[in-house]
């Protein structure tokens, strides 16, 4: 563990050793609950662990990293004598930000500090593993553990239908107004079955970076607003930057790796297409032409507009590239802005954002962002919401957004001159979310998403690379969906078309 210098905010480091699989020094033995049963817990991940490696794709590696984390969680500082007094109660918070992000977590220690100022309330800081296939089995496993350890959540966007059944519900906490400052589509996507299990804390959509300079070079006013026009002016571009003697220079950059990165692009590319989001009113609609269409037309970008390593990459390798000026467009999420514009970047007032093209239909972009949820296990459930409360209220979202962030999840903060001088994307962000926004269909789905995601993800990485035609892989996964969610087809198979 380490402290934070600025406050009495503990931020745990789990040990590097912990992955190579090391022993991690525990130091000296704790004699309450919390302590004695960590060998239990880490004994029940193991079994809990084992059992879903034999049936599915998390491997020995996720299960070391994962039983590892959550001992080093129930064994640390954290063991101590609970107390009902304000002034000694200590919340401890796990947060998906990972080790090395120290601007996400610097950026959360200070918000933690004036909680702490307020309400008198210690906060320790857990930061996640660093992929979210091992956050979430990390999560899944403390919540079903039943300890009382973490007490708060960060929830991503994807996650309340999972881990739902382990989560309070915040309305029988937080007033009803509170909760309607929030996009409305984000409330709804955090409420299952009645039930709020995560309150918002930041949004997120995916975005169409631009060079505003090469556009001007090249003669172009404004950045395309379909997949053809993106074609032609990356394709127009990168010929003429790679003839000045840029040969690594390419029109698009995305994510193509076989992983959640991967379904946002691709839920993005049918849906504009005309093709649905999966699953829909409780029927699976993927094996369609436009679905099949909007593939294609992406396994067309690999090698062509977009480098051939593009199938290995996720949102950093795409960023890297446009970071290093070797592109001309580039989707990724809102925090690439706030990265790509920082002082010292090479790209800072060399770029612009705008919705992502369009197909057949118009433009969308697949939703992101995450809130904080409170486990039902918590010691302290109302000092926990209270928290929470504070985390995604308007003053301390207004507060952060007073220099570069992630966009807020309350509408009215995007009129706030100070806010938008600051932060001057997040008009084009609040158009998305009024126009644009296409959800991941995990709350409707629940547990299932995972597995879902991965066989969606596998299947239009198989047509990426070639092993698989477009609707070969349609068809096939429309089946496979169809038996692990034993929902009905909505559709003809776009081969019988």
């Amino acid at each position: 563990m380490r402290q934070s210098p600025e406050s009495d905010t503990v931020v745990a480091v789990v040990d590097d050793r912990s992955v190579r699989g090391a022993p991690v020094p525990m130091g000296k033995r704790a004699e309450n609950s919390e302590c004695t049963e960590a060998a239990a817990v880490q004994h029940q991940v193991s079994e809990h662990f084992g059992r879903r490696t034999a049936r599915s794709s998390f491997g020995a590696a996720q299960l070391l990293v994962v039983s590892t984390f959550v001992l080093v969680l129930l064994s640390g500082p954290g063991c101590g004598k609970t107390s009902t007094s304000p002034a000694a109660i200590s919340l401890t918070l796990i947060d998906q930000s990972w080790i090395v992000d120290k601007e996400s977590l610097g950026r959360l220690n200070e918000e933690l500090y004036r909680f702490t100022n307020w309400s008198g309330i210690r906060v320790k800081v857990l930061p996640g593993p660093e992929s979210a296939v091992e956050q979430l089995a990390t999560w899944r496993t403390l919540l079903e553990s039943g300890e009382g350890v973490p007490d708060v959540y960060a929830i991503d966007v994807i996650w309340p239908g999972i881990l739902a059944n382990d989560l309070l519900d915040l309305k029988s906490y937080i007033p009803a107004p509170e909760i309607a400052a929030h996009f409305p589509e984000l409330i709804a996507n955090n409420t299952v079955n009645g039930r709020l299990v995560a309150l918002p804390y930041c949004t997120n959509a995916g975005l169409l970076f631009y060079r505003v300079d090469l556009l001007r070079k090249y003669g172009y006013r404004a950045p395309p607003k379909t997949w053809q026009e993106l074609r032609a002016m990356a394709g127009r571009i990168q010929s003429g930057e790679r003839g000045k003697g840029q040969a690594d220079f390419w029109g698009y950059v995305w994510q193509g790796a076989s992983s959640e990165a991967l379904t946002c692009n691709a839920v993005e590319w049918q849906v504009s297409e005309g093709g649905g989001t999966i699953i829909e009113d409780g029927r699976v609609t993927l094996d369609n032409p436009q679905t099949v269409r909007a593939w294609e037309r992406a396994a067309g970008w690999v090698g062509s507009i977009s480098p051939p390593g593009v199938v290995a990459y996720k949102e950093w390798d795409a960023l890297n590239i446009w970071q290093a000026g070797q592109a001309a467009f580039m989707r990724n999420w809102t925090n690439a802005y706030v990265a790509a514009s920082a002082p010292g970047s090479p790209t800072r007032g060399r770029f612009a954002i705008a919705p992502l093209p369009g197909g057949q239909t118009a433009s969308t972009a697949t939703l992101g962002g995450y809130g904080y949820g409170v486990s039902p296990h918590s010691r302290h459930p109302r000092e926990a919401v209270m928290l929470v409360r504070f985390l995604c209220g308007r003053e301390e979202q207004r507060k952060r957004c007073l220099n570069p962030a992630q966009p807020p999840t309350i509408p009215d903060l995007y009129n706030d001159p100070q806010v938008l001088a600051a932060n001057p994307y997040f008009s084009a962000v609040l158009e998305i979310h009024r126009k644009h926004l296409t959800l991941r269909p995990s709350t409707a789905t629940g547990t299932a998403y995972p597995e879902i995601s991965r066989a969606y993800s596998e299947a239009v990485h198989a047509v990426l690379t070639g092993n698989k035609s477009a609707a070969e892989a349609a068809a096939a996964l429309q089946g496979k969906l169809l038996q692990m969610t034993g929902l009905k087809s909505a559709v003809r198979p776009a081969s019988a078309r």
